[in-house]
């Protein structure tokens, strides 16, 4: 694991990052300096990328797929829904995946989680690219 330097005192172990910008910080007392200032998500892309590096990347393939599994090649194009940007630009949806993310029993928090309607509304916006629609479907 590599650690990066502190963005505040520049101290050479930095094991914490930013929520919001992601920046590399040491103490609880860098964090309060740096929340000092107004801070950005990094931006992504809003273009597929094309590059030789992007080329090079390894490809991710799971270990043990079952029927319920989304390809990875659907979960990529999550990146460059403008509709789930602008959910996830919602600091409440933010706190409740991480709340997710750190429970001991993620699938009951994702149940509690669909209460609330605007995890509801990033679920739908993951599914709406994930599994479109069949505009010809039974109906």
């Amino acid at each position: 694991m590599t650690l990066k330097n502190c963005c505040v005192c520049e101290k050479d172990s930095a094991p914490y990052k930013c929520p919001t910008c992601r920046t590399p910080y040491c103490s609880v007392a860098c964090y309060k300096q740096h929340k000092s200032q107004p801070c950005n998500p990094p931006q992504l892309s809003e273009e597929p990328l094309n590059s030789k590096e992007d080329q090079n990347v390894v490809k991710r393939e799971y270990k043990f797929p079952t029927e319920d599994t989304v390809l990875v090649e659907k979960l990529e194009k999550l990146r460059h829904s403008k509709e789930l940007k602008e959910v996830l630009e919602n600091p409440h949806v933010r706190d409740i995946m991480t709340t997710i993310m750190n429970s001991p029993n993620p699938t009951e928090m994702i149940a509690l989680a669909m209460k609330e309607p605007i995890f509801v509304e990033m679920a739908d916006a993951c599914l709406k690219v994930v599994e479109p629609l069949d505009e010809t479907g039974p109906f």
